[in-house]
């Protein structure tokens, strides 16, 4: 597996290996020990898959208490995934990081605890899969406007998304209470 930082801390893109032949492939896309051997010691407590349409954000999503550090990929189809750092006192807060995930490029991106989480679909459909090291917690989940101007996400789309009410309803980093964002623990 090959670990490419980005340039915010912490966030990754992963390259599994990949076997292929004309039947198809094979890959590990996880392993405990692989995973820890590149100094990833994470402890997964659930796994979420969603299916979506062209067109459709999911996100920016963040969990405060209980953070969620989230390895994802696209099982199916094509996602433009997204990782913005809300840390507070972080020297990288509001900036983001975005890659292309796909079936066919086999990337995963571990988004750690403190960031919000957000993709879009490009493929006629996607399907998604997360691994979460903690559990979702209605009570403590947020949303991040997609479209926050001071953060400038340059999201790959060619026609206005679709969102879910909750994230229509999303707020502004710069109007949420202190009090619900992560503080960065320093280096």
């Amino acid at each position: 597996m090959k670990v490419r930082e980005t340039n915010l801390p912490g966030v990754l893109l992963l390259e599994p290996k990949v076997f292929g032949d004309p039947r198809g492939f094979f890959k590990e896309s996880w392993n405990r020990r692989t995973f820890a051997d590149a100094g990833l010691n994470l402890e997964f407590v659930q796994d979420n898959l969603s299916f979506s349409r062209r067109g459709i954000l999911r996100g920016l999503h963040f969990q405060n208490p209980n953070p969620q550090g989230k390895l994802v990929q696209a099982l199916q189809g094509e996602v433009f995934d997204v990782a913005v750092d809300i840390r507070q006192g972080s020297p990288s807060f509001g900036q983001w990081f975005g890659a292309l995930l796909s079936e066919d490029n086999h990337l995963q991106m571990y988004v750690p605890e403190g960031f919000a989480h957000g993709f879009c679909v490009l493929s006629e459909t996607a399907l998604f899969a997360y691994k979460c090291t903690d559990f979702y917690d209605p009570g403590a989940e947020f949303s991040l406007r997609y479209d926050d101007p001071e953060i400038g996400i340059a999201w790959p789309l060619t026609i206005p998304p679709t969102l879910s009410a909750k994230d229509e309803q999303a707020i502004l980093l710069r109007d949420f209470p202190r009090e619900a964002l992560p503080v960065y623990p320093g280096p």
